[in-house]
């Protein structure tokens, strides 16, 4: 690799990771600025706390991890063409192609890093952020009680199951309900103030277990304060719906998506949403530099805040698309295959369109 290609390659990356170091910490700032009531309220712990702004900064940082490297490749790139750096490159012989080569690298370790952080890290850290926020932040102590997170889920032919709330982190739910069916007919039905699942030794322990089974003449009722048993179903049937899908890894991903497809589930559409952005995410860092170097790397009259502004508005307009289209597949039928990929193959192709100007 030649001087040049080590000059940009170290100006892309430490742009964008400076870029990340900086507005991190303020949307860090702005968010427990918004929640620190909620917090003090609710008496939260402080690991806790710590904990949650962790898995906020891998949650967000995941999402906006686009934004920031267009963003910052806006910025740098522009500086160079401000101080006529990029003219002086292509006048000693370099090609548009040759000179946007070291910015393919630095595209190639941002999307594994994309890539990484969403198979592996962003889910551990949903799961983190979402179960802190309805434990603490959205019902307050009585989270577990918020109509917001009712979980009620038919898990196969026979049986329908039925959470007030689910605490994802300690595999907890309140309120448990199951009914078993038997020739469209309710032949029995358990009910449990709470049900927890213990990994060590794969059982539910129910607390407050009542069991009422309906027969011909009068029911046959079972009263225990405590029950351990197996049931058909696994204690992720139990997360709600708003964020199952985001909470696990790619290969959970694909095994929670298959069961639920066989089961007949409603939200199928929005599940592969989240799948599919996994690999969508890496290519639009690629898509999204081309643009940001064919945008920023012509000397404009204005500087370089004529490029941020035209940057910006270009970064807008994808996000927009992606979160309409992304919409659209919640909740309709709209393809979410299609969903997802639209917005990269309409900016890929803005990117060949504004690469090949650029090169003229």
């Amino acid at each position: 690799m030649k001087i040049l290609d080590w000059y940009i390659l170290k100006r892309y990356l430490f742009t964008f990771f400076m870029m990340l170091l900086l507005f991190i910490p303020i949307g860090i700032t702005v968010h427990l600025a918004e929640k620190i009531g909620r917090i003090l309220e609710n008496e939260v712990p402080l690991n806790e706390v710590l904990l949650y702004l962790l898995d906020f900064t891998i949650y967000f940082a995941h999402i906006l991890f686009p934004l920031f490297l267009f963003l910052s490749v806006i910025w740098f790139t522009s500086k160079l063409a401000n101080n006529t750096e990029i003219i002086a490159f292509l006048s000693s012989g370099v090609s548009f192609s040759r000179f946007l080569r070291p910015y393919l690298i630095g595209a190639t370790i941002v999307a594994i890093l994309a890539l990484v952080l969403g198979m592996f890290l962003a889910p551990k850290a949903s799961e983190g952020f979402n179960d802190f926020s309805y434990k603490y932040l959205k019902k307050g102590k009585n989270a577990y009680e918020g109509a917001d997170n009712n979980v009620f889920r038919q898990i196969n032919d026979n049986e329908i199951v039925y959470v007030s709330s689910y605490d994802v982190k300690n595999k907890i739910g309140r309120n448990f309900t199951l009914e078993h069916f038997e020739a469209n007919k309710l032949t029995y039905k358990i009910s449990a103030n709470e049900i927890r699942y213990r990994d060590e030794d794969s059982i539910y322990e129910l607390t407050n277990y009542v069991k009422r089974k309906v027969g011909k003449d009068k029911d046959i009722i079972e009263i225990e304060r405590k029950k351990d048993t197996t049931f058909a179903f696994e204690a992720e049937d139990l997360i709600p719906v708003i964020f199952a899908a985001e909470t696990k890894m790619y290969g959970e991903l694909k095994r929670f998506i298959a069961k639920e497809e066989a089961l007949g589930s409603s939200n199928v559409g929005r599940f592969k949403l989240v799948l599919y952005k996994k690999w969508s995410l890496p290519v639009s860092v690629f898509i999204l530099t081309i643009i940001a170097v064919a945008v920023s790397s012509m000397k404009r009259r204005g500087g370089m805040g004529v490029n941020l502004a035209l940057g910006i508005s270009i970064a807008m307009v994808f996000v927009f698309f992606d979160k309409v289209f992304g919409v659209m597949a919640e909740q309709s039928d709209f393809p979410p295959l299609i969903a997802v990929w639209f917005p990269n193959v309409l900016f890929g192709i803005l990117a060949i369109y504004l690469l090949q100007n650029a090169k003229r």
